[in-house]
């Protein structure tokens, strides 16, 4: 069997209202490798009709070690990592495709990110360019073992993909999305950070919070982005202030477990 120039990776779980535009704006690709972790929805049904070679894990180890896991089943000499919510508009798509046909051997390229949020386009607050680190040689490449804000390790050289193409990213839909993924990334996100020896408490959560929203806000300039500008800022400040808490209350030592709480004294 011929071994692919490009590899493409996608860990899923119940992405199937998403799935199908990610995998079709990479039908260019020699090999797609999607990893499952248990879908209840027609995920792996849609990812197998599209060619996608599928792998169903019965745990979930956290995003850094299942993207680990997608990585050592790829081929290709080339890899793109793309999460279920994201796909390549056409004019990136030609880019990639250019770049893996001529590549430079040690060379791994940052593509710019496009991010929605609650139905519109996010350009300022930090959000845009966002340069992530998505297409790179396989052979001396790893994923960190984050369970949240992974991050590719990489000793290589790197560069910015700077044409006119975009990696489109439908982060969160609605604001009950953002919530629910608010939760479970703060909570994850609060358990490296302890592992790491971070401290948390209440006063920390203040502050981390209060800056976050200056920082989306004001600093990098949030309110270009109208109203839901406001809701983004707010946002972050929220998913900082539940994350440094989380260390103080669920990660710190001995954190009370569910049915110890006496009753109080009379």
């Amino acid at each position: 069997m011929p071994v692919p120039e490009l590899s493409v990776v996608i860990i899923t779980r119940d992405e199937a209202a998403r799935l199908e535009r990610c995998l079709r704006s990479v039908a260019f690709a020699g090999e797609i490798v999607v990893v499952d972790s248990g879908s209840t929805d027609d995920t792996v049904a849609i990812a197998r009709r599209l060619g996608a070679r599928v792998e169903i894990t019965p745990d979930w180890p956290g995003f850094g070690a299942q993207k680990n896991r997608a990585l050592a089943l790829a081929r290709g000499r080339w890899v793109l990592s793309l999460d279920a919510d994201e796909w390549l508009d056409e004019a990136l798509a030609a880019e990639v495709a250019r770049i893996v046909a001529a590549p430079p051997a040690d060379l791994a390229w940052r593509l710019p990110r496009l991010s929605s949020f609650c139905g519109q386009w996010m350009r300022h607050g930090g959000w845009y360019p966002d340069r992530v680190l998505r297409l790179f040689p396989r052979e001396g490449a790893r994923f960190s073992d984050d369970r949240v804000h992974e991050r590719l390790l990489w000793s290589g050289r790197s560069a910015d993909l700077d044409g006119h193409g975009h990696l489109l990213h439908e982060s969160m839909a609605t604001l009950t999305v953002a919530n629910d993924k608010m939760n479970r990334y703060s909570s994850g996100r609060a358990a490296d950070l302890a592992a790491r020896g971070r401290r948390g408490g209440l006063g920390r959560a203040i502050g981390h919070g209060l800056w976050a929203f200056v920082r989306t806000w004001i600093l990098r300039r949030g309110f270009l982005d109208g109203r839901l500008g406001f809701v983004l800022a707010v946002h972050n400040a929220e998913a900082s202030y539940y994350r440094y808490l989380k260390i103080w209350l669920e990660c710190g030592d001995a954190p009370r477990p569910p049915g110890s709480l006496r009753p109080p004294a009379r």
